[in-house]
């Protein structure tokens, strides 16, 4: 390329600035290299020609054969197309390929390389971000490749105020395109920033260029850059420029000239539509070997993307299983657990007859017939050769321990129900008389339980739990309060209501007197059936939504506890006291306890769980049996005996087994 190449692509024009050395319509022409390899900036309001200026450029550089890369904000760069094969590469449908950063690389070879104009065209992108990014990179590779190339290219930017903008930060990409203004002219890189707003452009790259085209302005703001430039009079003259007309300011003549440029040759898209019919003209195509090229690329991007899709989805699915397999291992856990606990709790109850029918717990309180404590005294249905006792003896020691430290809580937490019960000699517990025939006789109705019906009983339980143990859990519940004397039911009733009472004000409330002996010995079987827990203090709560609760390892929802306490209150709470509040006057509810329980109970807003409480009622007491509403009492071993004692074992067992740890 000769040093001296110039175009042509602009006439002298009249009026103020004129060229006083040549007569109007004198060609102006501009060197090759300066406009290869320069920095220029082309402004003018919107209409005033400044796109027809660069694409008269463009059009003069593509005709002898110099490349060109353009980027395109508004996607008015395509009419080239119709007389020169370039690349049109966007995000558009009407482009020849759709690129993205990745393609960023192979641009820029076709570019420099293979010598491809290139229209970039960025006005199709959704994505700011993703435009920004793919302009960085094409002109991160052009400025590479350009320091070992050393090949003249011009780099031509649309609305180049939104890139390197006078106010405010610069993007990575904006800062890159200030980098190729100062420095890409030793690399043969040149750069033509296009605005319409000078004032919005940043003044260090305006001051760099070489050449300066200006084209009409009107804003105070972009005039009052222009006399800063220029000087006083253009300022005033470029507000009057005509179409297609601008000044010209070029460093390699020091020269600032009023032009007038020719109108391009190519398909106008740019041009602001009116009512003639818009015809689009027949554009040529660039070879099909390049876009070939670019959509391998696109191809395998594709590819990838794929394949990472469908592994995330993969990864999705696993840990989807890993969540339901852990789920799953959980409910495992805790139906081994309750399983455990039904089965020793089952034990228990399997080993009661020979405890109670000659055998005394090791520290509660009793004498074997014999005079001994602590160990077997030779009962009924007892003997040293039996195989089931034998087996079942460790058992009962843990038993006797668990007893020990039942009683000695008991002891530290009941201190008014003990003196009560010194003070009364009616209403005093069985034990507590001394009465070793009533503790220590046998029943005579029990058959001896051998390690298969243990075994038996275990198995029957794991079908329990594959169906279910609500209907188990009622009926235990139904059962010990069912067992309970009148009055002392209707005391349950009393904390039901209030939710935290005293055992003499549930005594006064259930028909009752006054007298604490009296209250604490129709207290007692309420407690020890674990139908009410020690809040402190001598006060007891209502405690069967939280047995409910405990059966199910805390695994039930409120309203399906709510259901199961409303099933098992139906033992003692008549219809009509159901619809009642907790604070409702008993003198205002006339339906006796003695009603149908089996009738549907209706929503309790009274019960609920009480913080603070204890681990519940004793499991296990000196007395072996319960006081009826007169005050006489029952023996240990008649037919309340499974039902004085609270929950059966297994139940028990099951509603108490967090009250160890708790202890």
């Amino acid at each position: 390329m000769a040093e001296q190449e110039t175009i042509h692509v602009a006439d002298v024009s009249e009026g103020i600035g004129g060229d006083a050395t040549a007569d109007p319509g004198t060609p102006v022409e501009l060197p090759v290299v300066d406009v290869l390899t320069g920095r220029s900036f082309i402004t003018g309001k919107s209409g005033s020609g400044k796109s027809n200026t660069a694409s008269v450029v463009i059009e003069n550089l593509l005709d002898n054969g110099f490349p060109v890369m353009i980027v395109d904000t508004d996607g008015e760069y395509y009419g080239l197309k119709e007389e020169y094969e370039i690349l049109h590469a966007g995000a558009d449908d009407e482009c020849d390929i759709v690129v993205s950063p990745e393609h960023a690389e192979k641009l820029a070879n076709l570019a420099l390389e293979q010598n491809v104009p290139i229209i970039l065209d960025v006005s199709g992108y959704l994505e700011e971000e993703t435009a920004n990014e793919l302009l960085l990179e094409v002109v991160k590779q052009l400025f590479a490749k350009e320091k070992r190339m050393k090949k003249p290219f011009l780099l031509v930017v649309e609305e180049c105020h939104e890139y390197i903008p006078e106010g405010g930060g610069m993007d990575e990409t904006g800062k890159m395109l200030i980098k190729v203004g100062k420095r890409g002219r030793k690399h043969g890189l040149g750069i033509v920033g296009i605005s319409q707003r000078p004032a919005d452009v940043k003044k260090d790259f305006i001051t760099q260029c070489d050449w300066l085209c200006w084209h009409r302005l009107t804003w105070d703001n972009d005039t009052k850059v222009v006399g800063r430039i220029l000087g006083s009079k253009y300022a005033s003259a470029v507000e009057d420029l005509g179409d297609g007309e601008a000044f010209l300011m070029t460093d390699w003549d020091e020269s600032i000239r009023r032009i007038q440029f020719h109108r391009k040759e190519t398909f106008d898209a740019g041009a602001t539509p009116g009512l003639d019919d818009f015809e689009r003209p027949e554009l040529k195509s660039v070879s099909s070997d390049l876009v070939g090229e670019l959509q391998s690329i696109s191809d395998e991007e594709e590819r990838r993307e794929s394949e990472i899709a469908d592994l995330r989805q993969e990864l999705d699915k696993r840990d989807q299983r890993i969540a339901e397999l852990e789920r799953e291992l959980g409910e495992a856990r805790d139906l081994s657990s309750m399983a455990d606990q039904f089965a020793q709790a089952l034990l228990g109850k399997a080993e009661a007859p020979y405890r109670e029918g000659g055998a005394s717990v090791a520290g509660n309180g009793r004498s074997a017939p014999d005079g001994g404590s602590g160990g077997t005294g030779g009962g009924a249905g007892e003997s040293d050769g039996d195989d089931d006792q034998s087996v079942l003896k460790s058992y009962d020691e843990a038993v006797a321990a668990t007893v020990d430290g039942d009683e000695a809580a008991d002891a530290d937490t009941d201190t008014d129900e003990t003196a009560a019960d010194a003070g009364d000699a009616d209403d005093a517990d069985t034990a507590a008389a001394g009465d070793p025939e009533a503790d220590d006789a046998p029943p005579d109705d029990v058959e001896p339980v051998t390690r298969a019906d243990v075994a038996e009983s275990a198995l029957r339980f794991d079908d329990a739990v594959e169906l279910g143990t609500r209907e188990a859990v009622i009926e235990e519940l139904r059962g010990r309060i069912e067992a309970l004397p009148e009055l002392s039911r209707g005391m349950l009733r009393h904390y039901r209501r209030e939710g935290v009472s005293d055992p003499v004000a549930a005594h006064i409330d259930a028909g009752g007197d006054g007298d604490s002996g009296h209250a604490y010995s129709r207290h007692r079987p309420v407690r020890r059936a674990g139908l009410i827990r020690h809040a402190g203090r001598g006060h007891y709560a209502y405690a069967v939504p939280d047995l409910i609760r405990e059966a199910y390892a805390d695994r039930l929802d409120e309203e399906s506890v709510r259901e199961i306490v409303r099933a098992v209150e139906t033992a003692f709470v008549p219809p009509a006291e159901r619809s009642y509040p907790p604070d409702a006057d008993p003198t205002e509810v006339d339906v006796g306890v003695g009603d149908d329980p089996a009738e549907t109970a209706s929503d309790d807003e009274g019960v609920s769980a009480r913080e603070g409480l204890d681990a519940g009622g004793d499991v296990a007491d000196d007395d072996g049996g319960a006081v009826d509403s007169d005050g006489d009492d029952r023996d240990a071993t008649g037919s309340t005996d499974r039902r004085t004692s609270a929950l059966s074992d297994a139940a028990r067992r099951l509603a108490e087994r967090g009250r160890t740890a708790d202890e």
